[in-house]
């Protein structure tokens, strides 16, 4: 019995020199940290992609920890900020907004970046094709061009009398005039007048409404950015005050006072990405993975706000509607 004990003794004492300091006696207990790269401030997104997080085992601190940095709507800002998260060595770095993504990219090709939303990855040169990004890019796209032309017919459905329509875009942001063209394009098509109000900041928001009222708009798509999302409840305010009918891309909008939005769940943009970096963190290569597009879009509206503005809503809208506030 003694011989067993010393026997035992020794064979522990040898493992504790032969393994690394810690590993002997507790599990790794290092936190994956998780960078968090926001050109706006998407608060209700990073809840759903935290939820799913938890959902994939990820559990705030205890196995994972975040370094959030939002640029709300400061553009300039961005590379800076994706400079830090890059000196603090993160595990993978989500964005929101093309913006963001490109901020990233431009300072680290070797940490992967996972897109929550952003438009065009190819054709802003983050990605070689959306089945084989070929980079360090991937995630999900939330097609914010592609959708204006069904925005613009929904619009012109609701209130079938416009004959001046507007866009009301962020200037600073550039992957907003290719939602522009597409709307001066649909515009075009159905001969009607077209002017696009450029906004540089959250200050310009009234001179542009108190213009647009100047040249008779009637109705007016408003184009998304990560400053007009911040302002999303000042723009439907002011709408509203000017008597005209807007449409916008998420359902936040609607939530916020607007009229009708039309355009992907961001929530689900959001747990997408959640899968993406579950996926990067166990070994996938971003460049492997491909860029998902929403294939589901719903349609909201704010019944509230079309009484106020005197608007009937056709039965054939309500009956397309996921979502009716009343």
């Amino acid at each position: 019995m003694k011989r067993r004990h010393v026997l035992s003794g020794a064979v522990t004492l040898a493992l504790a020199f032969l393994l690394p300091v810690g590993l002997s006696a507790q599990p790794n207990t290092r936190k994956i940290v998780i960078g968090l790269l926001d050109a706006g401030e998407r608060s209700e997104g990073w809840d759903a992609f935290r939820q799913q997080l938890r959902e994939l085992g990820y559990v705030e601190g205890r196995n994972v920890s975040f370094e959030q940095r939002f640029a709300k709507g400061r553009q300039d800002a961005l590379p800076a900020l994706a400079n830090e998260l890059v000196e603090l060595k993160v595990a993978v770095i989500v964005t929101t907004a093309s913006a963001a993504a490109i901020a990233a990219e431009h300072v680290t090709h070797t940490i992967p970046i996972v897109m929550a939303t952003g438009g065009d990855q190819v054709s802003r040169g983050l990605a070689t094709s959306l089945a084989r990004p070929g980079g360090n890019v991937t995630g999900v796209t939330s097609l914010t061009a592609d959708l204006m032309g069904k925005r613009f017919e929904l619009l012109r459905e609701l209130v079938p009398k416009s004959a001046r329509v507007a866009a009301l875009w962020h200037a600073d942001n550039t992957p907003s005039m290719a939602s522009v063209r597409e709307l001066e394009g649909s515009a075009a098509r159905a001969r009607v007048a077209f002017q696009s109000f450029r906004i540089r900041d959250a200050a310009a928001l009234t001179d542009a409404f108190s213009a647009m009222t100047r040249e008779r708009i009637d109705a007016i798509v408003v184009v998304n950015s990560p400053l007009v999302y911040l302002e999303r409840k000042r723009i439907a305010e002011l709408a509203l005050k000017h008597r005209m009918p807007a449409i916008y891309g998420g359902a936040e909008y609607v939530d916020a006072g607007g009229l009708l939005a039309y355009g992907p769940s961001y929530p689900e943009l959001f747990r997408r990405a959640a899968i993406y970096v579950d996926k990067v963190l166990k070994g996938a290569n971003p460049a492997d993975l491909p860029i998902e597009q929403p294939n589901t879009f719903e349609l909201v509206i704010n019944a509230n706000t079309a009484r106020a503005l005197g608007l009937v809503i056709p039965p054939s809208i309500l009956a397309r509607a996921n979502r009716v506030i009343q």
